[in-house]
């Protein structure tokens, strides 16, 4: 079965939108959807660092368009995507916790509330109290969700999946694989995912 891997940081807009959309193309496709949450301020350090020179020289003319892009990306999906005052933000506490939902069958609507409360809600997900409320509302028992993001093998975990991203020679958020080597990045190339695999489909 064809395979594609969705990996992911909560503190970029753009992978909020191309997980909205990511269950669907996999359905489409009849793809297996697999979830590698992984921290993206690792991969910048690693291969990216030119990401934060862009961030203490912006280019006026370029942020715009950035911004107009996104909102046209937000509108289409009917998702809102605001400004939080904590940006960047340290994703890695709810990055750590999405392998717990993981385990109990509620990623999708683990991540939807981290992605809302962060990009729509404004909320610092860094913050046990938001995680308190996000997991509460999704099914997660507190208590349960804290000992296992404090855990070395939980924070083992999350480092060797962005080790991996980087080995493969990922560089960002959100980035895809299809069965394992064919590799895409961005939330416009899931189109590019949907017309290869609707064409392996139909050779087949």
């Amino acid at each position: 079965m064809t395979t594609i891997e969705f990996f992911f940081d909560y503190s970029s807009p753009w992978t909020y939108l191309a997980f909205d959309r990511i269950e669907a193309v996999a359905a489409d496709v009849g793809a297996e959807l697999v979830w590698r949450p992984f921290v993206v301020g690792g991969v910048f350090n690693a291969v990216n660092p030119s990401i934060y020179q862009r961030r203490e020289n912006p280019i006026p003319v370029k942020d715009a368009y950035y911004r107009k892009d996104m909102t046209d990306w937000a509108e289409l999906q009917g998702i809102t995507i605001g400004h939080p005052p904590v940006f960047p933000v340290n994703s890695v506490k709810a990055l750590r916790g999405a392998f717990l939902a993981i385990e109990e069958g509620l990623i999708v609507p683990y991540s939807r509330a981290v992605f809302s409360a962060y990009w729509t809600d404004l909320r610092d997900i860094s913050k046990d109290d938001v995680l308190t409320g996000i997991v509460g509302r999704v099914g997660i028992e507190p208590a349960r969700f804290f000992e296992y993001i404090a855990r070395q093998d939980t924070k083992d975990h999350l480092r060797s999946v962005t080790d991996e991203l980087i080995a493969r020679g990922g560089f960002g958020s959100p980035t895809m694989f299809v069965d394992g080597t064919d590799m895409y990045f961005g939330n416009d190339r899931l189109d590019l995912i949907r017309d290869l695999l609707r064409k392996r489909a139909g050779a087949a």
